[in-house]
């Protein structure tokens, strides 16, 4: 296939090595140092102690690459809204746009069940505007869900941490023979890849378990393990997931499992810096909307009490602006 990715930060970085390896048409849009540092060395990947190298096309002008059959936005959410300007040169009129980001997408509402009682469709926490809804039409969309860590210590190197999974599927739902297309150029990448027929429960679920950890850990400074092991901070998780939980039975995305076995699963993992954790350390923006804010937006339409979600909201997000981490 003929792939672009936007962003070359740690997820985007590890898609389009492992896909430029697998012998795809790879390109990338990127800015700043990681632009720098792609064209001057490469694309360095480290997985299992082992570094390779993939040269890859990379340009912050989407108009010298051209239309694209898939183009995999890897960015985190704060940057989506320029990105969407900026690489509408790549979209042609048969490309599929996979966002591979944290959180709730701007047309997660859109697809929602009818029987949802919602005055409003779109979600002004994650898309103020609709501008990116504008942009990045539904008809052009896959929704896809990221299971696996990585970071990027430095521009320009993806250092690879533990998972490989990937979860697409049709906004709307069902199957479709475009999903299978992208699941199967994924595959061809290494990656351990699903079609899904209800994405949107699959992302509402990857959200419900770490909706509370990204900002717990950002505010508190704490790894993985000890914010599980301190049992006031786990109440209060606990407590916020059931919020959550209970605003995802109302638009078509009821969780079975239970806070508790999901932070079993979690301590499983061992000791781990958030990606929220990540960017807090290194002063980049925070993704607090796609986390919390749109959570709390689609609780506040539909009426459901959520006093730890809030407060979660908004100790983080004034953290965030007194940091400079988000905007006032």
């Amino acid at each position: 296939m003929k792939i672009a990715v936007v962003g070359l930060g740690a997820v985007g970085g590890l898609m389009a090595a492992k896909l430029a390896a697998a012998g795809h048409e790879l390109s990338a849009l990127a800015r700043g140092a990681p632009l720098a540092a792609v064209r001057e060395h490469g694309l360095r990947l480290v997985m299992g102690g082992h570094e390779t190298i993939a040269k890859i096309a990379v340009t912050d002008d989407a108009a010298t690459l051209g239309p694209q059959d898939l183009v995999i936005a890897a960015l985190k959410g704060p940057a989506l809204a320029a990105a969407a300007v900026s690489m509408q040169p790549l979209i042609g009129p048969e490309t599929v746009v996979m966002p591979a980001m944290n959180g709730v997408p701007w047309w997660f509402l859109q697809t929602a069940p009818a029987s949802v009682s919602l005055a409003d469709r779109t979600l002004a926490s994650v898309d103020p505007g609709g501008r990116i809804g504008a942009l990045l039409p539904l008809e052009r969309v896959i929704g896809c869900v990221v299971h696996l860590t990585c970071s990027s210590p430095e521009p320009g190197l993806i250092r690879h941490g533990f998972g490989d999974r990937l979860i697409v599927g049709e906004p709307a739902g069902g199957a479709s023979a475009r999903a299978d297309t992208v699941a199967a150029a994924l595959r061809n990448g290494g990656f351990t890849t699903e079609v899904s027929t209800d994405i949107r429960h699959d992302i509402w679920f990857k959200l419900w378990g770490n909706m509370t950890m990204n900002p717990v850990s950002a505010l508190t400074g704490a790894e993985s393990h000890h914010i599980i092991d301190d049992p006031l901070v786990l109440a209060f998780m606990l407590g916020t997931m059931e919020e959550a939980r209970r605003i995802g039975a109302q638009i078509g995305c009821a969780i079975t499992q239970s806070g508790e076995e999901r932070m079993a699963i979690a301590r499983q993992l061992g000791a781990f810096k958030t990606s929220m954790l990540q960017d807090s350390l290194a002063g980049r923006p925070l993704e607090i909307d796609a986390l919390v804010s749109a959570v709390h937006e689609i609780g506040t339409q539909l009426g459901t009490p959520m006093p730890n979600i809030g407060a979660l909201l908004g100790l983080t997000r004034l953290m965030a602006r007194e940091r400079g981490l988000y905007p006032t």
